[in-house]
């Protein structure tokens, strides 16, 4: 079994000690490093090539939302967790303009932060539901206040991936929207990672966006 590898980064020796633990309860993590500031963790990310990192947002050095926006900068494939008590919308918005893949809460069940890194180590995005309707709500407000506009492209959607492209907004995973489609999960794996290619997107919550800016979700009423 190939193992996730996970690094934590929290100011909080208690909080790693405990995260540590629980990732040992299962076969398929591995805790390849651990960071007490955001410095650090960046570095380690350089050195131990992490599938995943885990950030808290408050830590001396440098905080979680810049390490997030430089780990995304040098290092694409790997992964960044948001764990955290803080649920402002201020601070969701900032680690998801940073490029946070994922945003749960400190007092989360277990089960949760398991799905959440196997989620992003699968390549998809893991937001809570609280997170995901704030999320949602800063989609909205960029798109009704021209905050910023959608990613040049020059290319034109086929049917089958502006329907794909729907359901990756509306939240649904890959083995989802296979079931709901008819279709295999690696073709729809596919479909996203042409979505990605034309659209110069490059993470879920960019691909959010840009159907929300071309009105393929809608505010719920």
């Amino acid at each position: 079994m190939k193992k996730i590898k996970i690094i934590l980064a929290d100011d909080h020796s208690v909080v790693r000690s405990g995260l540590r633990a629980l990732f040992r309860t299962e076969k398929d993590f591995q805790v390849v490093g651990e960071a007490a500031n955001g410095a650090d963790a960046v570095r380690l990310v350089s050195r131990m090539k992490p599938d995943v990192v885990i950030l808290d947002i408050f830590m001396p050095k440098m905080n979680g939302i810049e390490a997030t926006r430089l780990i995304k900068e040098k290092y694409r494939d790997v992964k960044v967790l948001i764990l955290t008590v803080q649920d402002k919308e201020e601070y969701v918005y900032e680690m998801i303009r940073a490029g946070a893949n994922g945003y749960v809460l400190k007092d989360a069940e277990k089960s949760d932060i398991f799905k959440a890194v196997r989620t992003l180590a699968l390549g998809e995005s893991f937001f809570s539901p609280h997170i995901s309707k704030l999320i949602l709500e800063y989609f909205v407000k960029e798109k009704n206040e021209g905050e910023s506009r959608p990613p040049a492209s020059g290319r034109t959607l086929t049917k089958r991936e502006s329907e794909i492209l729907r359901l990756v907004a509306e939240g649904l995973s890959s083995r989802r929207i296979a079931e709901k489609l008819y279709l295999s999960v690696s073709t729809v794996n596919t479909h996203r990672a042409n979505l990605m290619q034309k659209l110069n997107i490059h993470d879920t919550a960019g691909l959010v966006r840009y159907a929300m800016q071309r009105g393929l979700v809608r505010e719920e009423s």
